[in-house]
Parts: structure tokens; sequence; C-alpha cells
């Protein structure tokens, strides 16, 4: 089994909030535990993430500490950076155990390929922040931005930004035009499946050539993607167990 969790924002609320979202997280990962085999982190896991050298953003410990076990276990775990989250260096591939992603990848589950990525930048109103996007990541400027303020500075300054500008989130003709982007991949490329987060909204589709899963926001909408030997399906956590929103089988 393969599980694929999104936007959970981590750290964007009240302390109570965020470890209301990572317990949820915690017990909907255990309740997973006995079958599954991979786990995808499609970004803005956090809602602002920057590791320093030798210092990282506290909290949320025990869902990383879970992470690390699993990884230990055999559990293969990735991390894809959403645009909250993009400025990791090493940590989550030496303390967690797990891979870490900036971009897009391929994988293959259950005979099929999937294709996946966080999803931002890809929208025709998210233009301005796709040329700024290649600056945000670029390793100058990230290694400037790291050398020349402090860690308290510089996450605040981040935390600070997250919260007055990228309150935002994508609007419904966004997410169909991601949407559309994914049925061109199915259609034009041997890829089966196409996951992907980011629009905050929750979507399964299938088309003859293909199928496209968005993970939705697991800090709004406890909506996550699972994909088994039966198919791919959109699912969403209760607080004590999975209910299935939609399928597409196999």
């Amino acid at each position: 089994m393969v599980l694929i969790i999104s936007d959970a924002h981590l750290g964007e609320g009240t302390a109570a909030t965020a470890r209301s979202e990572e317990r949820d997280l915690i017990r909907c990962l255990k309740a997973h535990q006995a079958r599954v085999t991979h786990v995808y982190l499609l970004g803005d896991l956090f809602d602002c993430f920057i590791e320093y050298r030798n210092v990282v953003p506290r909290g949320f410990v025990r869902l990383q500490g879970l992470l690390a076990t699993w990884a230990d276990r055999g559990v293969r775990v990735t991390y894809l950076a959403g645009n909250h989250d993009p400025w990791h260096r090493t940590y989550v591939r030496d303390e967690w155990g797990a891979q870490f992603v900036l971009d897009s990848m391929v994988a293959s589950h259950f005979g099929r390929q999937l294709y996946l990525r966080h999803g931002d930048g890809l929208s025709t109103s998210a233009q301005p922040y796709r040329r700024l996007k290649p600056l945000l990541r670029h390793p100058v400027p990230t290694a400037l931005y790291r050398g020349l303020l402090p860690a308290d500075v510089g996450i605040g300054l981040a935390r600070w930004v997250s919260r007055g500008f990228g309150g935002k989130r994508p609007s419904r003709r966004a997410a169909g035009e991601v949407r559309a982007l994914a049925h061109a991949i199915v259609e034009r490329t041997p890829i089966d499946m196409v996951a992907m987060g980011h629009t905050h909204i929750p979507d399964l589709q299938a088309w003859s050539t293909g199928a496209y899963v968005n993970t939705g926001c697991w800090r709004d909408d406890r909506t996550f993607a699972r994909i088994d030997a039966t198919g791919l399906h959109l699912v969403h956590w209760n607080g004590w167990a999975t209910e299935e929103v939609d399928a597409v089988l196999f």
C-alpha cells in the first residue's frame, strides 16, 4: 500500500491546532502501518521549514519520530518539496532516512507509472511566483539567506512572509488548470497516474489514458490518497478510521 499526503501546513495556526493536526496524522499513519510500503509527503508538510547547518525548526517531533521509525523498518518515505517548505538540505535524509525530492519524480507501483509533484507554479494565476520560484530554490540566494540571517531571524521572517502573503489559496480555476495539465501528462506520456497537492481541493479524475488525484489539504479536510492492488483511492480520515471518497479501480 502507498500513501500520499500533502498540505498539512504544520505550524501555521496556534500550537493547539498544530498539535491536533499532528495527532490526527499520526493516528492515520498508524492505522495503515500493517500494510504500508511507501509514504509520499507531497509538499507543504510544514508551513515553513528552513534547515540550517546545525538547526532545524522546532516542533512535530512525534510525527518525525514515527516516520524515522518506519524508514528504519524498511518503509520507504519520500518527501517532495512544496512552496512553503523547499529549503531542506540533508536533515530528512540523515535523520529520518527519507528521500528528498526538490521538484518532481516518477515511480512505479502495482505495475503502473506514477508521476508526483507538489503542483505549485502550474496555473496561469501563478505566473509571478513561477518567475520567482527558480530564485527561491537556487543554492546561491538560499545559502546567502542562511548565512546572513541567524536561525531565529531567518525562520521568523519566513513565517511572517508565509502568514502575510501565503494565505491566499489557489482558486478553483487554478485547480482546474492543474487537472488539465495532469490530463495532458497521461495523454502524451507513458504515465498512468498523476498525484499532486497544492490546490487544497481534493480531486479524483479518470480518463481512458490514466488517472489524476489531488490529495487536497490535510490541514483543512484530512484528505489523502492511497494506492493499493485494487486501484487509486481518494480517502478521508474521520478521526478514527478511513472513509473512501472516490476510487479509480485497476
